[in-house]
């Protein structure tokens, strides 16, 4: 039997488990590491499995899986779309749907909330023959996985029976959402009575029909990493698998706003470049040397007309060339030595935002009074209190100090449009809205060296920047900008 030529994407589900992600978007486009789970599963049959013809089936806004993919064409595919309308009846369903499509051929079916790393997919072109059906599974040590998804009973590589959430595993391997299958599959379907357990038609309860009926299912043991993303914590920590896996390979971009900062700006690119692939300085024509002196120290200098200091952080943004987006002030009020904190915590998260609120970290000297630190405190908990749902924590909406990925800046790029102060707690917000995952740490705050804050310095500089601030963030909440 030659392998299959062509797949099935399984892309119907609700996603109920992962609420509230799921309630805009279906689970199967909710992005790992800057890509949807649904793309990486597309690409990875294209690349390791060589196929070119790739069926979904599509339920749950399903309109929204066409518009994304469109004829696949884009993805160097031919794509199909079925659409389930037992949704609920169960994830064996789709092989109901299919049969009525007029599949007669044998196919990979793989589930698009799953994710995979690095596996040997490709081998799966050779597994022996013959076979009526193919499980992937993973070895684990992690009972806890099992149970939360399938086991398999094993008779030398051949699978004699598939256990929904078992409360012991038989086998040290956890079942995944990879297989394959010949059309007598869909016989099998209509044999297999619905779960006890649950009432809907389970996709392992088909398959251990195959097996307990003599069929010949053969295991398939995947390398690599895996994860079955159903909950918010698995995306989670699907996010942080697929950042840190090549996170040595990030390269890193400092981006300095500065206007008439000659006292500090070359202490601030000296103090950041070796920690960065790349420095950018954006210098709102300074008069006083602040372009030379930064361009002498290392760092590239975009000397140019700016409207203020969201402009000077969003063409820089736009400007620098790394995976990761760190900015950072130039007054030296920020110091290197917290970097290591920002970029470990972006493993985890699509933002790191620092926060200067921390008494122990505030040096003396500092811009940090009891009225200035305690006005970023409470407005920091007005932005939790209006988007309560997506759990946001913050005690600081003025902190420059803060890093970011690349995809995650192309998500709210558009949505960008402070130039003032304002710019600062709009990224939050932004982010928030776009489902991003923002987590704040605590950072150290120097007193500046030369100059006075352009946002700060006196109490009229902060009660100012503070109105324009609580404005932004009523305009967001009302959906006004």
């Amino acid at each position: 039997m030659p392998s299959p030529r062509l797949a099935v994407v399984a892309a119907a589900g609700r996603g109920t488990r992962i609420h509230p992600r799921s309630t805009t978007v279906p689970k199967v486009l909710l992005e790992v590491a800057g890509k949807p789970l649904l793309t990486r599963n597309l690409e990875l049959l294209r690349d390791r499995l060589g196929v070119r013809e790739v069926h979904i089936v599509i339920g749950y806004l399903g309109d929204l899986v066409r518009a994304t993919y469109g004829d696949g064409s884009e993805l160097g595919l031919e794509l199909r779309y079925h659409v389930n309308d037992d949704v609920d009846g169960g994830l064996g369903t789709a092989l109901f749907t299919l049969e009525r499509a007029g599949l007669a051929e044998p196919f990979y079916m793989i589930l698009g909330d799953e994710l995979y790393l690095e596996t040997n997919h490709a081998d799966l072109r050779d597994i022996a023959e013959p076979w009526d059906a193919v499980c992937a599974i993973h070895r684990t040590d992690d009972p806890e996985v099992i149970r939360r998804n399938y086991a398999v009973a094993l008779d030398n590589g051949r699978i004699t029976a598939l256990i929904e959430k078992p409360l012991e595993a038989p086998s040290p391997f956890v079942g995944c959402g990879t297989y394959a299958f010949t059309p007598a599959i869909f016989r099998d379907a209509h044999a297999t009575p619905r779960s006890s357990r649950t009432g809907r038609l389970e996709l392992t309860d088909v398959i251990d029909h195959v097996a307990r009926r003599g069929g010949l299912v053969r295991a398939f043991e995947l390398t690599g990493h895996y994860l079955n993303v159903n909950t918010v914590e698995d995306l989670n920590a699907a996010n942080y698998l697929a950042r840190t896996l090549h996170f040595a390979e990030a390269r890193v971009s400092v981006v300095i706003p500065a206007y008439n900062e000659a006292a500090s700006i070359g202490h601030v690119v000296r103090d950041f470049r070796p920690h960065a692939d790349e420095i950018v300085v954006m210098d709102n024509r300074s008069s006083d040397g602040t372009a030379e002196i930064a361009r002498a120290a290392g760092a590239s200098v975009y000397s140019q007309p700016l409207r203020g200091y969201g402009d000077a952080l969003r063409q820089g943004l736009d400007l620098a060339t790394g995976d990761i987006l760190v900015l950072v002030e130039a007054d030296a009020t920020f110091r290197a030595k917290d970097l290591g904190k920002l970029l470990e915590y972006l493993k985890d998260a699509d933002m790191v935002i620092g926060t200067r609120t921390t008494r122990q970290l505030i040096e003396q000297g500092a811009n940090m009074d009891g009225l200035l630190r305690w006005g970023n405190v409470v407005v920091g908990k007005l932005v939790e209190a209006l988007w309560w749902a997506r759990e946001p924590r913050f005690t600081d909406v003025g902190c420059t100090y803060r890093a970011l990925w690349r995809d995650a800046w192309q998500k709210i790029r558009r949505y960008m449009t402070r130039d003032d102060a304002a710019f600062s707690p709009e990224m939050m917000i932004e982010m928030i809205r776009v489902g991003g995952r923002v987590i704040e740490i605590p950072v150290s705050y120097y007193s500046r060296r030369g100059g006075e804050s352009k946002h700060s310095a006196s109490r009229w500089h902060s009660v100012r920047t503070g109105l324009k601030m609580l404005r932004l963030i009523a305009e967001k909440r009302l959906n006004l900008s």
